[in-house]
């Protein structure tokens, strides 16, 4: 098998990079650009998430369909609000294609061509993000409601029920002892509203998570190589003239939690 006379020398800056920038020092700082706005655009990324998959869903379609300029205009089409740290780690790796660049060992590619792979980037590690926090959601229900809650949705029944019954507790007439064995028996039921509330509220946590889910995320995935394989394959699609796929796997994986609990709410429905 041959190598280029690039790969080591390629491959020991990018080890620094992710060294540097995913490393818990690393993380901390990029995670520093997201004070204070991401926190408010992140709610509105979560909600745009479903419709980033159909676009990307679509021009995967187009692709199939040999209609490869309908592909490549949906597959560009940026669908979330930039964040301050995209923008702060879209910054770090132009500053590492430059570095690349001095070098001599940067791929042959056109700024365009760099530009869509460094924003295809960004997306994918967001989207780590994401299946972190439903990780994080996992693990709350099996802990708390010894239950499998792959989503916010799944969530939000047991959340909105727990405080609704220590709520109907707190108030009864007869004393709360009393009424914890009242409810114990038979408990309070949910209101629409309440279920629409609790899903909203658990909706703006977890877009707060998922803004700051790198921190735990990016360590693991730097001590795992996984941010050295992802950077990599980017490098490798650049030498040879790939565009990024129309979809990641990591998007798929982020969206899993949601589609889980909307295949579950569908067969409810048909029971």
């Amino acid at each position: 098998m041959q190598h280029n006379s690039t790969d080591k020398p390629r491959d020991a800056e990018i080890r620094r990079f992710v060294r540097a920038t995913y490393g818990v020092k690393g993380t901390l700082t990029l995670h520093r650009a997201a004070l204070p706005w991401d926190m408010v655009r992140a709610p509105v990324n979560v909600m745009l998430s479903p419709m980033f998959l159909l676009i990307k869903l679509s021009a995967r379609l187009a692709d199939l369909c040999r209609l490869r300029w309908l592909g490549r205009w949906l597959a560009t089409r940026r669908i979330f609000l930039t964040s301050d740290l995209s923008r702060q780690l879209e910054s770090n790796l132009r500053g590492f294609f430059a570095q690349l660049d001095q070098r001599g060992i940067s791929p042959a590619a056109s700024d365009d061509e760099i530009d869509a792979a460094i924003s295809s980037y960004a997306e994918t590690r967001n989207a780590v993000a994401e299946i972190t926090t439903s990780l994080i959601v996992v693990l709350a229900g099996l802990l708390i409601f010894h239950r499998v809650t792959p989503g916010v949705i799944s969530l939000a029944g047991p959340v909105a029920h727990l405080r609704a019954q220590a709520q109907a507790i707190e108030d009864f007439a007869l004393g709360s002892w009393i009424g914890r064995m009242w409810y114990g028996a038979f408990p309070t039921e949910l209101s629409t509203a309440e279920l629409f509330f609790a899903g909203l509220f658990l909706t703006g946590a977890a877009s707060l998570v998922t803004t700051f889910a790198g921190l735990l995320a990016d360590p693991i995935q730097l001590w795992t190589g996984i941010h050295r394989r992802r950077l990599s394959r980017m490098l490798e699609r650049l030498d040879r003239k790939h565009a990024p796929p129309a979809l990641e796997r990591e998007h798929l994986l982020a969206r899993a939690g949601d589609l889980g609990d909307v295949a579950a709410w569908l067969w409810r429905s048909w029971r």
